[in-house]
């Protein structure tokens, strides 16, 4: 357990926190599989570059990664002053969410589980050196 005061505790774990400008989607009515397909063809590339992969990607989480790297890029321009030329995607993830449950009726009277996934994409921006 850490010692010291509270405050200490907390400029402590803030020191540690990552400064790198990011945008998160919650709850993303997407799998995380569906989203990988996606986020592994921009992962590392610069944002004009994954913006052009993104636009012509015909999978449906391309158009909400799409959204969700514009975000981050207003991110890093407005809140870090950083310049667009320079960025790129150094992360890109999604975590498994929430799984919906509903029921689809069968033959004989039997029901079957339908699970609806949902997931959270993340897309952490970095400058280039």
């Amino acid at each position: 357990m850490a010692k010291g005061h509270r405050s200490q505790i907390k400029r402590e774990r803030n020191a540690q926190k990552d400064t790198r400008p990011s945008a998160k989607l919650s709850y993303a009515r997407v799998s995380v599989q569906k989203a990988c397909f996606v986020l592994d063809a921009i992962r590392g590339k610069d944002v004009q570059t994954a913006l052009g992969i993104l636009e012509y990607n015909p999978r449906y989480a391309s158009s909400l990664i799409k959204k969700l790297l514009e975000s981050a890029i207003a991110n890093a321009e407005n809140n870090n002053g950083m310049n667009t030329e320079n960025l790129y995607v150094a992360e890109c993830f999604a975590n498994k969410g929430p799984t919906m449950k509903r029921v689809k009726p069968r033959a004989q009277g039997r029901a079957y589980r339908i699970e609806k996934r949902m997931s959270h994409i993340t897309i952490v921006l970095d400058e280039k050196k």
